[in-house]
């Protein structure tokens, strides 16, 4: 039996003397099966959530015990935070004495954590072994010389000015990568957006949340991105170079500045892969941008539904309908199609959610789904969408239907380089 964990006021984390944890699917408490309970990856943090006290399940009573003190100490719920390449399977099992007093949480995704024999264990699942942004991969001593040095063969360079910040202050291990010439290197290029996301990482107006980071203030020029861009392509293992990064907002409102530097780029070099994140809202723009070159797209979404899509990303001057020609037309085009699903347990697992996945794999074609976990408080995304259809299957389910029902699209998590494009990172994986 794994024990529920809590926090005491100081922060400490300690393990309960006899409540199993528990875990939690939508607004639903579960128990946490043995087959959902991993150690706790290497690169994993734990969080207390402020406001909310614990929940386990007491096998005396046979019920769920909500933990408000334990030995006049308050207990505090405790959550854990997945490193890349993991998906989360169950929510923390928490209780809110006062919701409406409670400030909603900031923007990190929140998964269940117990302690099993002497070690944490948790709620998730791995679905990608590329194994580029394992914590080993990264150190910021040898790091920082290269920061210098790019700094200062191109002071005037806005884009390398950015990653220098998203590398130092964010531990954007894709920042860090441009820095050390290898793998995925980011093109921060839009400081504007056509969406209003409730979880946007970069921009939270409403001030009900701080964003995680500060907002890119600039366009920067196709110049300043082809200084950063061509030499990564040129020199680096598995070269990728990606618009649309979490420090931004919409890149495809930047599309002619995109489409000028993809062709310089190509001019240049077909060594690499240029690739593009966006929330897929300007398809016309996609057409252009696969035209000139691009090799890969991931396009963001929490759903296959129009009306739970806006009620998340609040779109402004498009609709769903175009983010579902996005990816039609990209794939069409021949440019390697990904989604990036962003995956909540009790959400995206309901019985309708997964039969409009399906539906959406069949009629776009799309090559890849990365399994994302959303970060937002889970009271507030709760909040956010229309009420839940159907039942919930379980997140391992997900993936084993996908597999099943279409064998020929890919799970993981990470981008691809186009010498990987074909190659799954998750076949062997057991869900």
């Amino acid at each position: 039996m794994a024990t529920l964990v809590y926090a005491d006021e100081s922060g400490r984390i300690r393990d309960h003397p006899t409540l199993e944890m528990g875990g939690a699917s939508g607004t639903t408490w579960v128990r946490v099966s043995e087959e959902e309970l991993i150690p706790l990856p290497d690169g994993a943090r734990l969080f207390t959530m402020p406001g909310a006290h614990p929940v386990g399940w007491n096998d005396a009573l046979g019920d769920f015990e909500a933990v408000k003190e334990v030995g006049r100490r308050q207990a505090v719920a405790v959550a854990a935070f997945l490193p890349p390449g993991y998906m989360r399977t169950h929510l923390p099992a928490a209780f809110h004495p006062d919701p409406a007093a409670a400030s909603y949480l900031p923007l990190w995704a929140y998964t269940a954590v117990g302690w099993r024999d002497g070690q944490f264990v948790t709620a998730g699942v791995r679905v990608d072994l590329m194994d580029h942004q394992e914590p080993w991969r990264y150190d910021d001593r040898t790091l920082l010389p290269l920061i210098t040095r790019r700094l200062a063969e191109q002071p005037e360079n806005r884009v390398w000015r950015q990653l220098s910040r998203c590398a130092t202050e964010y531990h954007c291990l894709c920042a860090k990568n441009g820095f050390y010439r290898r793998w995925e290197a980011p093109l921060p290029v839009a400081f504007t957006c056509n969406a209003d996301c409730v979880g946007c990482i970069s921009l939270q107006p409403d001030g009900l949340v701080p964003a995680s980071h500060d907002r890119v203030t600039f366009a920067p020029t196709v110049e300043e991105l082809c200084a950063v861009a061509l030499p990564h392509l040129a020199e680096a293992e598995e070269a990728i170079v990606s618009f649309g990064q979490g420090c931004e907002g919409e890149p495809l409102l930047y599309a002619p500045v995109i489409e000028a530097t993809i062709r310089r780029l190509r001019a240049e070099t077909d060594r690499g892969t240029i690739h593009l994140n966006t929330n897929g809202s300007l398809p016309q723009a996609v057409e252009r941008l696969c035209r000139a070159g691009l090799d890969g797209i991931r396009i963001s979404l929490n759903t296959a539904h129009a009306d739970a899509y806006a009620a998340y990303y609040r779109p402004k001057r498009y609709a769903f309908a175009d983010v579902v020609e996005t990816i039609r037309t990209a794939k069409g085009l021949g440019c390697f199609t990904a989604i990036n699903l962003l995956v909540f347990p009790g959400v995206s697992d309901r019985e309708e959610e997964v039969e409009g996945l399906l539906s959406l794999i069949a009629e776009t074609g799309l090559d890849l789904i990365q399994m994302k976990n959303l970060n937002i408080d889970p009271r507030r995304y709760l909040e956010t969408l229309p009420p839940p259809r159907g039942g919930a299957i379980g997140m391992r389910e997900i993936l084993r239907t996908i597999r099943r029902e279409t064998p020929g699209v890919d799970i993981g998590y990470f981008n691809r380089a186009k010498e990987h494009f074909g190659r799954s990172f998750s076949r062997t994986l057991i869900f």
